[in-house]
């Protein structure tokens, strides 16, 4: 008969939460490494250093530096895009041609007629415009063509045109197409002084002189051209010269007498003769 051993027999193996509570136990904690410790090894490792101490004991002075592995900083500047220079006939616009019309006094439409040649001339051959005279419109028209080649012609075709309608010499108005200088300066004698009767004609005489000697006079001294029309007055000249011969013209206009106008032109004259030395 066999008897069975009721007493419970000593496991050889331990539990499994005695093994964790034993492993708790053993296990300890490595000290935490300073966080910039760290920081400067993740550096190294990342870069490494490449630099080279000279074996004889050098300065900083005498450090080399491997360049060969560090990333290169310098820009490239000549990734700029190089375009061949436009040539001249690529500057030229293809827009439709400009016209302009430039009216004609009635009474100057006479001296057109006889000067037209004159004017037609310097105006295709200096400026290349086109240009015809219209008798019923009392009017000169002028465009631009293929053979114009300045992109101011057609304005300087207009003042020329319009300096000989106010009364200027054809010679005297070919000097605004030559020179880029030169302008048109109209005013009335109304806009300095208002006179009337025999005191405006009288103020016309002064401007004028006798035989046209004081019109010749301010016109050799100031360099310009000066046209008297009735009340109007016209000069044409550089922007300095037509202020000396508007303020000698407006002297007279206020009553001044010529002599008095003579010695300020004369003191202007000689003060222009040594600035242009």
């Amino acid at each position: 008969m066999v008897v069975a051993n009721s007493q419970p027999q000593p496991s050889t193996s331990t539990s499994p939460a005695t093994h964790k509570k034993n492993r708790r136990r053993t296990t300890k904690k490595a000290p935490a490494a300073p966080k910039d410790a760290d920081t400067d090894q993740n550096m190294e490792e990342a870069h490494p250093i490449t630099d080279t101490i000279s074996p004889n004991g050098a300065d900083d002075d005498d450090i080399v530096i491997d360049v060969d592995e560090a990333p290169s900083l310098s820009t490239n500047t000549s990734a700029a895009p190089a375009f061949a220079p436009v040539s001249a006939d690529a500057l030229r616009t293809t827009l439709k041609s400009e016209t302009r019309r430039i009216p004609i006094p009635p009474h100057r439409m006479t001296p057109l007629k006889k000067d037209w040649i004159n004017l037609f001339g310097p105006l295709t051959e200096i400026l290349g415009l086109q240009v015809r005279m219209n008798v019923q419109k009392r009017t000169v028209e002028a465009r631009t063509s293929k053979h114009t080649k300045d992109i101011g012609a057609l304005q300087k075709g207009a003042d020329f045109v319009k300096a000989y309608a106010l009364g200027f010499d054809v010679n005297d108005a070919i000097a605004l197409l030559r020179l880029d200088d030169l302008y048109l300066d109209s005013f009335e004698i109304k806009d300095v002084k208002s006179l009337q009767g025999d005191h405006l004609s009288r103020a016309i005489g002064r401007i004028a002189g006798q035989d046209g000697k004081t019109k010749f006079t301010i016109e050799n001294a100031s360099r310009t051209r000066i046209v008297l029309a009735d009340t109007k007055i016209h000069i044409m000249g550089s922007f300095q010269n037509i202020k000396i011969a508007r303020d000698a013209i407006v002297s007279l206009i206020l009553g001044s007498p010529p002599g008095k106008v003579y010695a300020g032109l004369r003191t202007v004259s000689s003060r222009m003769r040594q600035r242009a030395l």
